[in-house]
């Protein structure tokens, strides 16, 4: 379990993240929604070092991390050990091969041997239905191929939650459908995760608990099937303005 307690940021006097508290169960999948500049990201990226809050405590396991003060590369290291992070654009190394890609952070961080992780790396390839484009580089794929492989990179590294930063926004809806699928199937499969997404059917699918930000601040905590059913007007005016309904 990740728990966070009064996490806070701000830039430019902008309050971005309004002392939030939560917590993130493991073999759970959370879906963080929210308008625009709520500060979904934010919250996401502060769970994998990729944003440093400034003040507020995060633990996981017997790692427990105070943000008002210095975090030393051991504990950095001990973090990204258990979050890995799945972004938008998915950030594959242009001069690796597919394989390569997803090996090297197993075989650097985690000092895994290398007939190891790719004996791993051709599993998960197998599993995201790519195992005839190890030997390709990421510009002789489609955007939706390389997300996928950025999920099989992410998933490498064993982490205890992965983190998706809204994985299929710069796709088209064939290729968004290819990565929700494979999301779908390791939300059934216990998967821990914790994802940010726009995509309210993708989310009603797939959520366990459901987290409604809005101004740096927690308006909904709770379970999917509750979000769903409009608990309050201001949820309701969301899912009617996401979902298209009539008012």
């Amino acid at each position: 379990m990740i728990s966070i307690h009064n996490l806070a940021k701000k830039y430019d006097n902008k309050t971005v993240l309004d002392n939030l508290s939560l917590d993130f169960q493991t073999q759970e999948t959370t879906v963080i929604v929210g308008p625009s500049g709520s500060g979904k990201s934010t919250l996401l990226k502060s769970l994998n070092l990729l944003v440093r809050p400034d003040s507020g405590t995060l633990s996981i396991d017997d790692l427990t991390i105070d943000f008002a003060t210095k975090i030393s590369k051991t504990t950095s290291q001990k973090l990204l050990q258990k979050t890995s992070m799945v972004f938008q654009n998915w950030n594959l190394f242009p001069n690796l091969s597919v394989i390569e890609n997803i090996t090297i952070a197993p075989i650097e961080n985690l000092h895994q041997s290398k007939d190891i992780a790719f004996t791993k790396a051709k599993k998960l390839l197998e599993l995201v239905n790519l195992s005839d484009y190890e030997n390709y580089y990421p510009q002789q794929l489609s955007g939706g191929q390389q997300q996928r492989i950025s999920i099989c990179r992410a998933l490498a590294m064993e982490p205890e939650f992965i983190l998706l930063d809204e994985p299929t926004s710069a796709l088209d809806p064939e290729l968004e459908n290819q990565v929700l699928r494979i999301l779908t199937d390791l939300s059934h499969k216990k998967q821990s995760m914790i994802i940010v997404t726009h995509n309210m059917e993708f989310a009603k699918l797939v959520a366990d608990k459901i987290i409604f930000l809005e101004a740096g601040k927690i308006i909904f905590n709770g379970q999917s099937e509750e979000f769903f059913q409009k608990p309050s007007p201001r949820i309701e005016q969301f899912l009617s303005k996401m979902t298209l309904e009539k008012d």
